[in-house]
């Protein structure tokens, strides 16, 4: 994948269509793990799974899995929007892990980028643009990733090919293993 130069807008305050509301991108704190989890919800229920209540299993899972994960800045990283009154309104994380070399990329780390979710009334205004902007930012400079992998939903496909993202000579195939 080709080198893409982004502009830093971690920090950064993005002025929104209401003149009222500052959105501030920023990288997720411990205590924000709750919100990822609720972001994670509307990005699954809008790929048509169900998610259950509040109750569900998976949520607490969930939960556990994003407070290790931004335990650990080295490996994971996650970027935020907040309003001032509804707080985390959208966001995008993304961890390294261990990849062997190959001809065309010579690092030992590939990184994924996952968790690309809105909440309903701030959607269409760049927010998670900008997440996954800040994301990749993070991915050039904090880390020794060479390639940046996602799986995309359709309405995804557009911000990620922007950004440079193609697809894949190798589709992903799954198995799931039962126990």
């Amino acid at each position: 994948m080709a080198s893409i130069r982004f502009d830093s807008v971690r920090g950064r305050k993005v002025r929104q269509n209401s003149p009222v509301t500052d959105l501030q991108v920023r990288r997720a704190k411990p205590d924000d793990a709750a919100a990822l989890v609720r972001l994670r919800s509307l990005m699954l229920a809008a790929m048509g799974l169900e998610v259950g209540g509040e109750d569900a299993p998976w949520r607490e899972v969930s939960l556990r899995y994003f407070a290790d994960q931004l335990a650990a800045p080295e490996t994971f990283a996650a970027f935020v929007v907040d309003d001032p009154t509804a707080g985390v309104v959208a966001g995008a994380a993304g961890h390294c892990h261990p990849h062997p070399p190959g001809p065309k990329d010579l690092t030992l780390s590939r990184g994924s980028l996952y968790n690309v979710s809105t909440e309903p009334a701030f959607r269409r205004r760049g927010l998670a643009r900008l997440c996954v902007i800040a994301l990749l930012d993070w991915f050039r400079d904090e880390t020794d990733v060479g390639q940046v992998e996602l799986h995309a939903t359709q309405d995804g496909e557009p911000l990620y090919r922007s950004l440079g993202f193609v697809d894949s000579s190798y589709p992903t195939q799954r198995l799931r293993i039962r126990r």
